[in-house]
């Protein structure tokens, strides 16, 4: 396969996959772009490539950047705004955790412990039932969380060492 056709296929992919994530495609792929550039890319260059506007290119290159995985980069002599993605994967993975965390699981366990002051007969089935689905989910997404933030913290070697422990 040729280069072209890798990187092409590996952009569209990403960007498949990402929408399984709940992440949007085009930023995803915008994301893999970069990823795979060996140098810098503009707005124009993103826009060519990936045959989108530049509206769409700039929001989703600010979403990138918020996310922590793309930074601008100012190349000499050169007037034009140019991005460049992390590319160690180890530090992409935990930014991408950190994020998915922030806007989903967060939000969660607020409304989760909001939930768990409800007002009524502990005795009723129905405030009982209720009370005891919302405390396994606040177990389950206390446990998620802290799993979650482990994993952010951890350096790269720690957790390899852990997982083949593991495996053994």
């Amino acid at each position: 396969m040729k280069l072209a056709e890798a990187k092409q296929q590996f952009i569209q992919s990403w960007g498949v996959l990402a929408t399984q994530w709940g992440i949007n495609r085009t930023m995803a792929q915008v994301h893999s772009l970069l990823l795979v550039a060996s140098k810098p890319l503009s707005t124009d260059d993103i826009m060519e490539e990936l045959s989108i506007s530049r509206g769409n290119a700039n929001m989703n290159i600010r979403d990138l950047i918020q996310w922590g995985l793309v930074e601008k980069v100012i190349v000499p002599g050169d007037r034009k705004e140019y991005f460049s993605a992390e590319k160690d994967i180890w530090k992409v993975a935990t930014k991408i955790m950190y994020q998915r965390k922030k806007r989903e699981l967060d939000p969660m366990v607020k409304v989760l412990n909001q939930l768990s002051d409800i007002e009524g007969d502990k005795r009723n089935p129905e405030v009982k039932a209720f009370s005891e689905t919302v405390d396994n989910l606040k177990k389950f997404a206390g446990q998620a969380e802290k799993s979650m933030d482990v994993l952010i913290k951890a350096e790269e070697n720690w957790f390899w060492s852990n997982f083949i422990k593991l495996l053994k």
